[in-house]
C-alpha cells in the first residue's frame, strides 16, 4: 500500500524507518477504509482484533447506556489511533466508534507483528506501550473535569485545559455543542446557559467552536 506522510509520522511508527515500514504493513494486515460523517466503524459488544488510524477527519468513541444515553468518551483525529486496548486484549468493545465527519481510517493488527522480537517489533512495542500510557492520561484529564460539581466548574476546566493545550486564549475545540454537553455529561440546555453567563459576565467569548478567554480562572494546584 502507499504510505503516506502522516502514517510515517504516527506516533504508532515513531523510529521505524520507511524501508522496515511497507513489510510492517503488510504484516499487521494494514487495510484502509472510508467512512461517511455518522457512520458506524465499531460497535459495541463485539471484538476485534484491529487498532485504527485516523489519517483524516475525526472518530468519537462513544458509550451509550440501556435507555439510550450517549456519552462521548473520547476522540481521535489525524494521526491518532483508537481501538488499540480492545484490539490487544481481545475483549469485547464496550464502546462504539463513530465518524465525527468524513474519515479515512487505517485499521491494522498488532498482535500480527508483536509476537515478534526483531528490532521493528520491538520498537512497535514500545510505541504502542507510550500510546496507551498517553490514553491513560487524556483519561486522567477528562476525569478531573468530571469531578467538578456543576456545570459552570466543568465547562471552566475542560476550556482552560484546551486553552493551555494550544498556549492561547483563543482556540478552537474539535466538538460542537451537543458533542461538548456529552463529553462533560451535562444536559445542552443548562451548558449553553451556563456558556451565556460566562459570556455576559466577561470571562469568555465565543462562536461555535472557538473560544476565547478573556480572564483567568481558578485552576487546580
Amino acid at each position: 500500500m502507499e504510505i503516506s506522510a502522516l502514517v510515517s509520522t504516527s506516533p504508532l511508527f515513531w523510529s521505524i524507518s520507511q524501508s522496515d515500514l511497507p513489510s510492517l504493513l503488510a504484516c499487521v494486515n494494514a487495510r484502509e477504509h472510508r467512512y461517511q460523517k455518522g457512520e458506524l466503524l465499531l460497535h459495541r459488544g463485539a471484538q476485534t482484533a484491529r487498532l485504527g488510524l485516523v489519517l483524516s477527519g475525526t472518530v468519537h468513541i462513544v458509550r451509550e447506556d440501556f435507555w439510550g444515553g450517549r456519552e462521548i468518551v473520547g476522540l481521535a483525529g489525524p494521526g491518532e489511533v483508537f481501538a488499540e486496548s480492545y484490539a490487544l486484549s481481545g475483549e469485547p468493545l464496550e464502546v462504539s466508534v463513530l465518524a465525527a465527519s468524513e474519515a479515512a481510517v487505517l485499521f491494522l493488527e498488532p498482535r500480527r507483528a508483536i509476537g515478534g522480537t526483531g528490532p521493528v517489533q520491538e520498537q512497535l512495542k514500545e510505541n504502542l506501550l507510550a500510546l496507551l500510557a498517553g490514553k491513560n492520561l487524556q483519561l486522567t484529564r477528562k476525569m478531573r473535569h468530571m469531578a467538578r460539581r456543576t456545570t459552570r466548574e466543568k465547562l471552566l476546566s475542560y476550556l482552560s485545559a484546551q486553552a493551555l493545550l494550544a498556549g492561547t486564549p483563543e482556540f478552537d475545540i474539535p466538538l460542537d455543542r451537543q458533542q461538548l454537553a456529552d463529553f462533560l455529561a451535562v444536559d445542552r440546555s443548562a451548558m449553553s446557559a451556563a456558556l451565556g453567563k460566562l459570556r455576559d459576565e466577561g470571562i469568555l467569548e465565543f462562536r461555535k467552536n472557538h473560544f476565547h478567554l478573556l480572564q483567568p480562572t481558578e485552576q487546580e494546584a
